[in-house]
């Protein structure tokens, strides 16, 4: 558990630093806020969310240690091969993600605690922290329950807890990735481009591409779009209110 904790926090380090230094150098579009507050504001909410989370009495990885060892689950019932499950721990995991993100954009009392993430006029890796407290304690209560159904292996749940954290900062930041090299990364990754339109003041481009890390769930149940109806550089973000 002290490995996972500083192995997960170097990540986030790494690639928020790295991030914001690309954005700084290959921005996408102009900021409409001043930086400075917006990520004052962002680093804090990130940081009660960790306060709130970590007073939960479970959290996803010692979840799925408790449930190997009960031998509960769907994958600790099946003897396969430890690399096939760690794999489809993840590709399943990443599903659960996908719908629990469409479920904050359905009931009105979800939405009031996402619409805090999607407020933000401007958008770069800082927005990737950008979450109410609230929301990420019913997400970790979540994903608690599908650790626990699935017998997702520990390992596994540590590795998609770093690339989940890992995917939100880079595809919220503002940076301009060459078109062959967006496409390219987006067969297997969220890239920025693509999750931009998920930020859009317009409500239906706003309910497109849910994915956080895997573009692939978008693509198969048809809430994939490619780009936004506006230039990226001049497209509205945020909530119209």
């Amino acid at each position: 558990m002290n490995n996972y904790a500083k192995i997960r926090l170097a990540v986030f380090l790494a690639v928020l630093v790295s991030c914001a230094l690309a954005e700084r150098l290959f921005p996408r579009r102009k900021p409409v806020a001043p930086a400075g507050r917006r990520w004052l504001l962002n680093l804090g909410l990130g940081g009660l969310g960790s306060i709130a989370v970590s007073l939960l009495p479970l959290a996803p990885l010692q979840t799925s240690f408790h449930a190997e060892q009960a031998g509960f689950g769907l994958l600790n019932l099946w003897p396969g091969r430890f690399v096939l499950r760690f794999i489809l721990s993840i590709i399943l995991l990443d599903l659960l993600i996908y719908w629990q993100h469409r479920l904050f954009h359905g009931p009105a009392v979800l939405w009031r605690l996402h619409s805090l993430h999607h407020g933000d006029a401007d958008l770069d890796s800082s927005s990737g922290l950008r979450f109410h407290p609230g929301e990420l304690l019913i997400s970790s209560a979540i994903k608690c329950a599908g650790v626990a159904l699935l017998g997702a292996h520990f390992l596994a749940v540590a590795a998609f807890e770093i690339l989940l954290n890992a995917a939100s900062i880079f595809n919220h930041a503002n940076i301009a990735l060459p078109g062959f090299l967006d496409q390219a990364i987006r067969l297997v990754l969220v890239t920025p481009d693509m999750h931009r339109v998920h930020h859009s003041a317009s409500s239906d481009e706003t309910n497109s591409n849910f994915g956080f890390a895997s573009p692939w769930w978008d693509r198969l149940f048809g809430t994939y779009r490619a780009q936004p109806r506006e230039p990226h550089e001049t497209m509205t973000l945020g909530l119209p209110s």
